[in-house]
């Protein structure tokens, strides 16, 4: 019987087969190998003739399966080893590696641009930098030896973090802080290049009308979505790494939203003015729409999704972003991603239009994602397209604006922010913003409320986000700074004022 396969589909497992039988066997020869053992994985590697054995062993059809490794000594090059050394990360107990001997080359050129450009953090070593914050592990260094960048890797997670081992047993208790979630990122990183089917990654359609989504957390959407049961803390974490983005959208938007008035809710008086007005047009009444001449209706306009500054959101694989209708099935979406690296590593997929009179700003149109969602990219700043009028006139019923990690208060950012803002307070839209912390938040609201004159209204008060990413991401440039996507979420827009009569009976 053939054994079980569960990373390669059997369709074609068995066109391998198929092929392997059809060619003539190669001639055996009588080797003797030798096995060693890797220490820091505890498992057994094989010489180069061995692993070409093995390879062959897997492809000879159900016959070979059953023979034994040293009998066979089939020697196939160079090419055929690199082919099974990138077999071993398929199975998911021997995901750890060091970057520096990752079967992976990805992982080894990350590992040695770590290496080129995060420095030791001992405390010995002088700061490279300002702190950015209280918590900032540049600030604990208070020595006088001269900066110098890591070259140590640490057994436990693999990563360079150290400039010697030395320093690393020194200063071990502050890096155990950190040394579990940077193992969890190391093998969640070759997991991904693993070469595995990934069932995270297959998402559902439209639910049926009278199955009803539940946003109290990851768990119960995607049950209720019927998305494929995660059974693993790490599928989970890499299906929440790119889901976290339309779904915090829809989270704060839906008219199921964990985020309420209600105590605990975070949702503000005027939080809930903005918000009812976009979920008025995100849940419409039935209509009586139809496909004859007799269920013709009017349809109203898409809700335009204003993304400022946006990076890595822009190019996320479109059936993700899909999501979002699938929470909202009788509404119709623009998303506009605006920023100087909305296209960023995108030209050959979309190569950048020329600026003519007809599209002054060179804007890629993605039409027809689906029926519902139309997706258009501007790589340009948003307060040049504001001051061209370019999309007014702004609606509350209509529009608002996703600003993901922004860094407004941010030293290396604010000076981006400075025109951009004010342009977002004037169209009184609500804008939802995502953080890393609670102390990067409450800095933007600082810098908002600081360069705007307090022109600021509250819309949800800044707090954890029940949709953030599950998985842990690393800062090549600093070890120590691990985050995770859209941790924390707020909104805010320009404040209103509102105007009374004066009653002239006195």
């Amino acid at each position: 019987m053939r054994p079980p396969t569960p990373y390669t589909c059997h369709r074609c497992l068995n066109t391998v087969v198929k092929s392997s039988r059809a060619t003539p066997a190669p001639r055996v020869l009588s080797t003797q190998f030798a096995l060693r053992r890797d220490i820091s994985t505890g498992r057994k590697n094989v010489s180069s003739t061995t692993s070409s054995t093995m390879a062959d062993a897997r492809i000879s059809g159900p016959a070979a399966d059953r023979r034994s490794a040293s009998s066979l000594g089939y020697a196939r090059g160079a090419q055929q080893e690199d082919a099974d050394n990138s077999r071993s990360l398929l199975q998911p107990n021997n995901l750890f590696h060091p970057l520096s001997i990752s079967p992976s080359p990805d992982m080894r050129k990350r590992g040695k641009f770590i290496k080129q450009n995060a420095y030791c953090p001992h405390p010995d070593h002088r700061q490279t930098r300002m702190p950015m914050n209280p918590n900032d592990p540049e600030a604990r260094k208070t020595g006088v030896v001269p900066p110098k960048h890591v070259g140590f890797e640490c057994p436990d997670c693999g990563i360079p973090v150290s400039c010697s081992e030395e320093h690393w047993a020194d200063d071990y208790e502050a890096h155990l802080e950190i040394c579990d979630a940077l193992r969890e990122i190391n093998e969640d990183d070759h997991d991904l290049r693993s070469g595995r089917f990934f069932p995270e990654f297959e998402y559902p359609g439209e639910n049926i009308e009278e199955a009803m989504v539940n946003m109290t957390n990851w768990d119960t959407f995607l049950f209720s979505r019927e998305f494929e049961a995660l059974n693993t803390e790490r599928s989970l974490r890499q299906a929440t790494r790119l889901l976290t983005y339309p779904v915090t959208i829809g989270s704060v938007l839906h008219e199921l939203s964990p985020y309420n008035i209600k105590k605990g809710g975070r949702l503000t008086v005027e939080g809930l003015k903005s918000l009812s007005a976009l979920r008025y047009t995100l849940h419409p009444a039935k209509s009586g729409a139809g496909m004859g001449i007799k269920g013709l209706r009017p349809n109203p306009p898409p809700v335009r999704l204003f993304i400022l500054g946006a990076r890595a959101e822009s190019s996320l694989p479109r059936s993700v972003w899909v999501q979002l209708t699938h929470l909202f099935p009788r509404a119709t979406f623009h998303l506009i991603f605006i920023g100087p690296e909305s296209m960023l590593n995108r030209d050959n997929e979309f190569p950048l239009p020329d600026r003519t009179p007809s599209n002054p700003f060179g804007a890629t149109v993605e039409d027809r994602v689906t029926s519902g969602m139309k997706i258009s990219t501007f790589v340009e700043y948003y307060h040049t397209l504001h001051e061209a009028g370019q999309f007014y006139p702004y609606d509350p019923y209509f529009d608002c604006f996703v600003c993901f990690h922004p860094g407004f208060g941010h030293p290396a950012s604010s000076h981006e922010w400075s025109q951009t803002v004010p342009k977002l307070l004037e169209t009184k839209v609500p804008v939802i913003v995502t953080g890393y912390t609670q102390y990067d938040m409450q800095r933007d609201i600082d810098w908002i409320k600081e360069t705007n004159g307090g022109e600021m209204d509250i819309l949800m008060e800044p707090g954890e986000n029940k949709f953030r990413s599950m998985r842990w991401d690393l800062n090549d440039f600093d070890p120590q700074d691990i985050s995770c996507g859209n941790w924390g979420v707020w909104a805010f827009r320009g404040k209103r004022y509102e105007t009374t009569k004066k009653d002239s009976k006195t």
